[in-house]
């Protein structure tokens, strides 16, 4: 299966400008159909906190623009959203759309993040997501999800064979989003997306740096920091394989996932 990861300059609050650049660039990356193709965190207005702005006319408004997208291009088309929910508060969410434009996943971001002060507008999560496609079993994670491996750890034993990681990652930390996508890939045995913005927003930098890595933690692919498209050949049979030949998921101790701290 092609892999193709979207890594855009997003437009602040501008679902408008974001909806064209997206269409712009994938046109331009012209996918085979039934590949997977991969859009940012929040990818109508950039990770904003500001959820009049960001819920407005949602789920419905970036749904149609996916579901279309979708039909349009004959691939499964996953990006990042946020909808509104009770009490003012919002869901960043992660959002995927198989090719006949029908949705079959949306995940809730598990770790909003407090030192943005994310928490105080976004619900968490409540649960880890699986989704069939081309064969791997698939797992849609948020940003800041990524530093917690037990959440990936969870969505492998359960199957998991691509770990799917949207972003809004800051440049401040960029050796970490590199350093982790490589670790879960390496620790689940399995592929591993990570989808990055680049440019900025009026708080914060973000270099790009979207990347794919193998189950041996191989870099399959950078897409450096600006705004591009990044393309990879996914083979289920490499996963299969390795974990079958170095079986460390099955000597997983389950007994620790579950214990009271």
């Amino acid at each position: 299966m092609k892999a193709y990861c979207i890594q855009l300059d997003q437009a602040w609050e501008d679902k408008a400008a974001n909806f064209a650049q997206a269409e712009a660039l994938l046109k331009k990356a012209s996918p085979d159909a039934g590949s997977l193709v991969v859009l940012p965190e929040m990818f109508p207005t950039g990770y904003s906190i500001n959820t009049a702005a960001t819920t407005k006319d949602e789920p419905a408004q970036t749904e149609s623009f996916l579901s279309d997208l979708s039909r349009k291009h004959r691939c499964w088309v996953m990006a990042g959203n946020a909808e509104p929910r009770q009490d003012g508060m919002g869901a960043n969410v992660s959002l995927t759309f198989n090719p006949d434009g029908e949705k079959v996943s949306g995940f809730t971001k598990l770790h909003p993040v407090p030192v943005y002060k994310e928490d105080l507008h976004y619900e968490k999560g409540k649960s880890i997501e699986t989704f069939e496609c081309n064969g791997f079993t698939v797992s849609p994670f948020i940003c800041y999800d990524l530093r917690f491996p037990e959440v990936f750890r969870i969505a492998a034993i359960r199957g998991a064979n691509l770990l799917v990681v949207i972003a809004n990652w800051p440049e401040v930390r960029i050796q970490h989003w590199l350093t982790l996508l490589e670790a879960r890939a390496i620790e689940n045995q399995a592929y591993v997306i990570g989808v990055n913005r680049c440019g900025n927003d009026p708080n914060l930098p973000y270099p790009g740096r979207s990347a794919i890595f193998d189950p041996h933690g191989n870099c399959l692919g950078d897409a450096g920091g600006e705004e591009s498209i990044l393309l990879a050949e996914l083979d289920l049979a490499n996963v299969k394989q390795w974990r079958e030949k170095f079986p460390a998921l099955r000597d997983a101790r389950k007994e620790f996932l579950n214990l009271d701290f």
